[in-house]
């Protein structure tokens, strides 16, 4: 059976040697000290590892049921889900007015990343929750808050995002469910919607379904979208459940992966609706949930990687094949552990130094986050609104990569069940394709966020790691050669592709199309470059102050420089494929496909 053992260590040393947090002027982050924050992540460490590891098997190999028209949850995950709720984990960062602990949302991501690598289908759970909660937060009533917001906060009820259709699931403009207005201001929710994450279950007394639906008589396509609280359980003026409303499950989807969430095609048949903020304006609210959703996918990517290379390393120590050809490293054994092998020693440094990078890209964008919400910082705003797309498509692409590179290490047994890797693999795979498909990420990033504001995100962006490179140049020879040179030279290929865009995706827009997803991968090596070299100039100084942990700077560095020699460089290929253009892309008629 896979294991699993919270990196806590690495997310202090990103929280505090390269974020700093405890300096920050972001309200509540004078409050994060390394103790406090040590003690929150070893704790979900602890419940990641004891309880939820353990069920991550079960429910793969159980999945959902549909019995009776209410679904039933693999064994143990009811019990599970009831500690995760007891230990206030589900409320971290909601707001203290309605039961939350009113934590920076930084916080929330460093619990929610061992829950993810020790149990995916699980933690879904409670992910869908949180982002309901928020778009009913920023966009709902006061009425509306006080009525499901301090229930959701707990998880005593969960919530959903219902957005896609069996004819529609990207242009959301073609959607056919209806919500008829009613004479007591609520209204009539009628449709079907498919691949419902948590759509049913029986580890809650409610689930409050958040729907896209269009009000008849509006405007045409995505701009008469409006969306609607809609509840399993009518909930009365005094808190407590009333009638079941209007909605089932129609079944459950059988999926590659994720057994343990129930995916469901959910009907709605006059259920009763309440519109969440104003009518025809659904998908600005229904954009607070995607994008916080998008950063939690981008973690799962790395999560579900972290997990299975941690396994990746275990087998590797363990497995004995073969002999070093520069001499035998165990002679007292019938062969060595596969690790001394340059061929797996490449493998595993592909998987730990994108882990890493990724964990500290994504805990920076939590950062901005933070810095956005409670500073009311624009340009914070800004820089995560790029980052986004990036963040979920190119980690999710790698995170899947680097979960197959990590079965790979086991041979024929990662393709056997009973070793577990394959899950890890299977796991990853929804990330890549749900909350907006990566190919869509890299369009929104290059037809859109690009441009956004006159494209002043991006100059920050590029200003940003030049004055990096300047304030950092010449305190360390090999720290310049190893980290900023290379950082230096990616910009630049960014740069250009982004240039290239600018003169020719005018004239011919496939010129830009056909080289988004190139630009997407791209944009995430130089972010994860950007990342390595922080950390590398924070390991170098802590190295230089006389840390007593020597081997784990030391071990930081050198993987921060295998990524800038090793995987940094792909910027030229991907630019190489950009200002190649459309035209080789596009040549084919699509009957000669």
């Amino acid at each position: 059976m896979p294991s699993y053992t919270a990196p806590v260590k690495d997310m202090q040393f990103i929280l505090h040697d390269v974020l700093n947090v405890s300096a920050q002027d972001i309200p509540g982050y004078d409050e994060l000290d390394p103790a406090f924050t040590g003690a929150v992540i070893e704790e979900a460490g602890k419940l990641a590892s004891d309880v939820l590891m353990p069920l991550n098997g079960v429910g793969d190999t159980q999945g959902c049921v549909l019995d009776n028209g209410v679904v039933r949850t693999p064994d143990g995950f009811k019990a599970a889900f009831d500690q995760m709720r007891d230990g206030g984990w589900t409320a971290l960062d909601c707001d203290p007015e309605y039961g939350g602990q009113g934590l920076p949302y930084i916080m929330q991501t460093c619990s929610q990343e061992p829950f993810v690598s020790a149990n995916m289908a699980f933690q879904m759970y409670q992910g869908l929750t949180h982002g309901a909660y928020s778009a009913i937060y920023v966009h709902g009533s006061d009425a509306q808050k006080q009525t499901y917001l301090p229930k959701m906060t707990t998880c005593e009820w969960t919530g959903t995002m219902n957005l896609t259709e069996p004819h529609c699931g990207t242009d959301l403009g073609m959607m056919r469910t209806k919500a008829v207005p009613q004479e007591d201001g609520t209204y009539q929710v009628t449709g079907q919607k498919i691949f419902i994450s948590a759509g049913d279950h029986d580890m809650a007394e409610n689930i409050i379904h958040l729907v896209l639906a269009k009000i008849p008589g509006g405007p045409e396509g995505i701009k008469g979208v409006s969306l609607f609280i809609v509840p399993k359980f009518i909930v009365n003026e005094d808190g407590s459940l009333g009638a079941r409303n209007g909605v089932s499950v129609g079944k459950l989807e059988e999926k590659m992966g994720i057994h343990g969430n129930a995916t469901c095609v959910m009907n709605y048949d006059d259920a009763t609706g309440y519109l969440v903020g104003e009518a025809h304006k659904g998908m600005r609210a229904m954009f607070t949930m995607m994008n916080e959703a998008r950063v939690g996918v981008g973690l799962q990517g790395y999560a579900q990687a972290e997990v299975a290379y941690q396994n990746a390393v275990a087998y590797a120590n363990d497995r004995l094949q073969g002999r070093d050809v520069t001499g035998a490293k165990a002679p007292d054994k019938a062969a060595d552990p596969i690790i001394v092998h340059p061929d797996i020693r490449r493998n595993l440094m592909d998987q730990k130094s994108f882990v890493e990078g990724a964990r500290a890209f994504t805990f920076w964008g939590s950062n901005l986050i933070d810095r956005a919400h409670k500073n009311d910082d624009a340009t914070a705003d800004g820089l995560i609104s790029l980052l986004t797309p990036i963040i979920k498509g190119f980690q999710t692409d790698k995170g899947f990569e680097m979960a197959v590179n990590a079965q790979q290490v086991y041979g024929g047994h990662g393709y056997i069940e009973e070793w577990g890797m394959s899950q890890f693999a299977r796991d990853a795979r929804i990330a890549m394709i749900y909350e907006g498909a990566n190919g869509i990420q890299a369009l929104d990033l290059v037809g859109r966020k690009l441009s956004q504001d006159g494209g002043k995100h991006v100059m920050a962006f590029f200003d940003m790691i030049k004055t990096f490179a300047s304030e950092t140049k010449g305190q360390d020879a090999d720290f310049d050669t190893q980290f900023l040179e290379p950082l230096k030279a990616a910009s630049k290929d960014l740069q250009a592709a982004a240039m290239y865009f600018m003169q020719n995706g005018m004239k011919n827009p496939n010129n830009a199309l056909a080289g988004s997803y190139d630009f997407m991968h791209m944009f995430g090596h130089v972010c994860l470059g950007y990342m390595w070299a922080r950390m590398g100039l924070a390991a170098s100084k802590a190295l230089k102050d006389g840390a007593s942990d020597v081997a784990f700077y030391e071990t930081k560095l050198a993987t921060g420089r295998y990524y800038m020699a090793r995987q940094l460089p792909a910027t030229k290929m991907h630019l190489a494929r950009i200002e190649s253009g459309a035209d080789t892309v596009m040549a084919l008629e699509a009957a000669n496909f």
